[in-house]
């Protein structure tokens, strides 16, 4: 019988799920036996030419992880799309655009301004941009893809049959989705698979020493005090979104003291995690105090980076808003 044939690839991501893929372990072993691996370019010598060469749907699942950032990203996951019977978006940044889809706050101008003229440690005197080079003499020419006007997750460009969340994704998340996939007794079409269908709050170590209603007074950062390791995190003042938040990563972060960021994005029937998250923040304030909560809402420190750290392409946001006369 053959075996399934499994696609991966990574667009605009700093590499941490190819990574999560990798931190299987010895379960790679059992993934091998069981799929065949037709294209993985960041581990295996593939070509694009060869998943060209591949007959419409012959691949079984095609995991794409990272926003499309680049023309290149689009084409190729366009023909991945193509030749596979299911896509999955893998980690936060393909689902909902991720850490670099808060470049969408800035221009394209403004962005390649900051990365090539102004960050400190950039030395270009001659002001050079990212461009074609071609070398006649000795006949090279290699072509720039296009840098895109905006960060967009995987199902603003192609349809995404099903998501696996994290920032990466952990490795029993990674694991109990490709069972689920193999095991043919698939979800419904847009499942976020391999993760819990409930808040962190329910798998959290400290849900136990969190109050039915909880209310404090301020909120402090990480490093204004030591945490409790023994006690609820926001009781203790520190803005943790695992209220609002999946569970299903084991609370790592909480485990060692630093509150959710979020990474795995939204619950069911949720349709903007940063909005439902600052609900969330407002109603613990224990006070009515116009002032008070402006002073509070001051100390969460890049609001918007830490509201949609993980979703701003996906939001109803998107990015910065563009006015146009």
């Amino acid at each position: 019988m053959e075996k399934p044939k499994i696609a991966l690839y990574w667009c605009a991501s700093c590499g941490g799920c190819e990574e999560s893929v990798v931190d299987l372990a010895e379960k790679v072993l059992d993934l091998i036996n069981v799929v065949d691996i037709v294209f993985w370019p960041v581990a295996l010598d593939f070509k694009l030419e060869d998943v060209e060469k591949l007959p419409d749907k012959s691949i079984t699942a095609s995991f794409i992880n990272g926003g499309i950032r680049l023309s290149e990203h689009e084409k190729v996951v366009k023909l991945l799309r193509s030749k596979s019977q299911y896509v999955i978006a893998y980690g936060a940044c393909s689902a909902w655009g991720g850490i670099p889809g808060l470049a969408n706050l800035y221009e394209r101008d403004e962005i390649f301004k900051r990365v090539y003229f102004e960050v400190p440690t950039v030395v270009n005197e001659e002001g050079i941009l990212p461009r074609t080079y071609e070398d006649k003499n000795l006949g090279i020419k290699i072509e720039v893809t296009e840098f895109l006007p905006r960060l967009l997750p995987l199902d603003r460009v192609i349809d995404v049959d099903y998501y696996i969340p994290g920032c990466p994704p952990t490795p029993d998340v990674t694991w109990n989705a490709i069972q689920i996939l193999l095991s043919g007794n698939l979800p419904p079409k847009g499942s976020v698979i391999g993760a819990s269908s409930r808040a962190l709050c329910d798998e959290c170590p400290l849900n136990k020493t969190k109050p039915e209603k909880l209310l404090i007074k301020e909120f402090k950062r990480v490093v204004e005090i030591t945490p409790d390791p023994e006690k609820c995190l926001l009781v203790q003042g520190l803005p943790c979104l695992g209220p609002v938040t999946r569970g299903g990563c084991g609370a790592l972060c909480i485990n060692t003291a630093m509150p959710c960021t979020g990474c795995f994005g939204m619950l069911d029937r949720v349709s903007d995690y940063g909005a439902k998250a600052l609900s969330y923040l407002a109603s613990v304030l224990d006070t009515e105090d116009e002032k008070e909560v402006e002073k509070q809402m001051e100390k969460l420190v890049d609001l918007v980076g830490r509201l949609y750290r993980y979703s701003l392409p996906a939001s109803k946001l998107g990015g910065k808003v563009i006015k146009r006369r």
